[in-house]
C-alpha cells in the first residue's frame, strides 16, 4: 500500500507532522487542516476538502503477548465462529481480532458477538 501511495501523484506526504485542527463548518464541510511539524514547530494550513486518518495495519495487542494466542502480525486468535480466545472467559473483537475487514462497523458487530459469547459463558459454568 505504501509503494502504491508513493507512486500516486494525487497524494502529498507531510512527514513528522501533526494535524492540529480540521478546518471548515457544517455548511461548507472540510476546507483545510492546520498542521504542525513536530521537529521544527513550523505551522501551516493545507487547503483540502476532506480528511482520512489511517493509524496503521498492526493491531495494538502487545500487552497480551504471551497470554492470548496471536497470529504472526499480532491479531488475537479466536476459535471457530466465536469470539472466544484460548483463555476461557476472555473474548476478542474488532480491530484486534479482525484482520480481514478492520472497520468500525465490524468492530461494533464483533463487539456485540463478544458480549453474547461472554453472557453465554457466564450462564453455563
Amino acid at each position: 500500500m505504501q509503494e502504491k501511495a508513493f507512486q500516486n501523484d494525487k497524494i502529498e506526504f507531510f512527514w513528522d507532522t501533526d494535524v492540529k485542527e480540521i478546518l471548515g463548518n457544517h455548511e461548507q464541510g472540510v476546507t483545510g487542516v492546520h498542521l504542525r511539524n513536530v521537529k521544527t514547530g513550523a505551522e501551516r494550513t493545507f487547503d483540502c476538502e476532506g480528511v482520512f486518518i489511517a493509524i496503521g495495519h498492526q493491531p495494538n495487542t502487545d500487552l497480551f503477548k504471551g497470554q492470548i494466542e496471536m497470529d504472526a502480525v499480532g491479531y488475537l486468535k479466536t476459535s471457530g465462529h466465536s469470539t472466544a480466545t484460548n483463555i476461557p472467559g476472555v473474548f476478542a473483537c474488532g480491530d484486534v481480532q479482525d484482520s480481514v475487514y478492520r472497520q468500525a462497523v465490524t468492530a461494533a458487530g464483533t463487539g456485540c458477538m463478544s458480549a453474547i459469547d461472554a453472557e453465554r459463558f457466564l450462564d453455563h459454568p
